[in-house]
């Protein structure tokens, strides 16, 4: 016999109360119908599950077995009911996050996964590093479920590119250059005939060609004398005297000793932006929750 959880609140009700009518009250249901279902769960059992007395309702020692059960199968069920609302409402489930390594370097990004780890503690988060072509792959066969970006990504139907925010972007100079002793904005066209070091462009294409063209734009072609895998090992090598970079302004937060660094003339126009990709077709609540965190923390554009 299947008994449906409405009989069985009704029989807990019942056997708590020790009374139809209060019974009948703390269901809101009227007294014959909360007793046509006692005698209706009696009959399809084949046993009397309560016994009635001037007073009111007692179980009997089979009643007394079934609500002992019935308390354990109401436990569950709204232990299943809460999981998945939980599930709905974003607070469980996995999420795989991928970032660029300059984008995890801006505060945002740390500070967007622990704000989201304090509000869902129950999911699970994986995090990956990797170059912006890697990440979109990554996410188009499912890897990963978002992704900070850097560059652009155009082209794509399949994903959902949200706008973080836009940050200026600096120049990174040996300790000891001579443009290092300047003060104020530095005109792009200054670095004609300086050695630049960049990150590479397979890996980061925004950032690359952003500063390629503000460059042709000024009147030169930058000469590029290395590429670097990661924005951290460009830093390394300007610190090493070997040439000078144009990075997103937050990686002077990395205190990389023997740089200086020098903001750039509003005419440049250069700025980095920084982006949370995502499939389109992801119905996750624990992205959508994700996403919607991201987007109360959006700077505005150019700060």
């Amino acid at each position: 016999m299947a008994i449906d959880l409405r009989r069985l609140r009704a029989f807990v009700a019942l056997a708590e109360e020790g009374h139809v009518t209060r019974a009948a009250a703390r269901l809101r249901m009227q007294q014959p119908p909360l007793s046509r279902l006692l005698q209706g769960m009696e009959a399809e059992l084949g046993v009397r599950l309560m016994t009635r007395t001037s007073r009111g309702v007692t179980p009997t020692a089979a009643g007394v077995a079934l609500l002992a059960e019935a308390r354990a199968v109401l436990a569950r069920a709204d232990a299943v009911a809460e999981a998945v609302r939980r599930a709905d409402r974003g607070e469980t489930g996995r999420l795989a996050i991928g970032f660029t390594s300059s984008a995890a370097l801006h505060p945002v990004v740390p500070s967007a996964l622990r704000a989201f780890r304090e509000a869902a503690p129950a999911v699970t988060l994986t995090l990956e590093e990797a170059g912006t072509g890697e990440l979109i792959e990554a996410l188009l066969r499912g890897q990963l479920d978002a992704a900070f970006v850097r560059t652009p990504i155009r082209d794509l139907p399949s994903l959902a590119v949200d706008d973080v925010l836009r940050e200026p972007m600096v120049v990174a100079l040996p300790a000891g250059h001579s443009l290092a002793r300047g003060s104020g904005a530095l005109p792009l066209s200054r670095l004609a005939a300086e050695p630049f070091i960049l990150y590479r462009r397979p890996t980061g294409p925004g950032l690359y060609d952003a500063i390629v063209a503000a460059c042709r734009s000024a009147g030169f072609s930058p000469r590029v004398v290395q590429e670097a895998p990661r924005l951290t090992a460009t830093l390394s090598l300007v610190s090493a005297g070997l040439g000078l970079s144009i990075v997103p302004a937050s990686l002077r937060t990395l205190g990389i000793t023997a740089i200086s660094y020098r903001t750039l003339g509003a005419r440049a126009g250069l700025v980095a932006p920084l982006h949370l990709a995502t499939r389109s077709d992801d119905s996750s609540p624990a992205l959508a929750r994700f996403r919607g965190l991201v987007g109360r923390m959006r700077k505005p554009r150019g700060r």
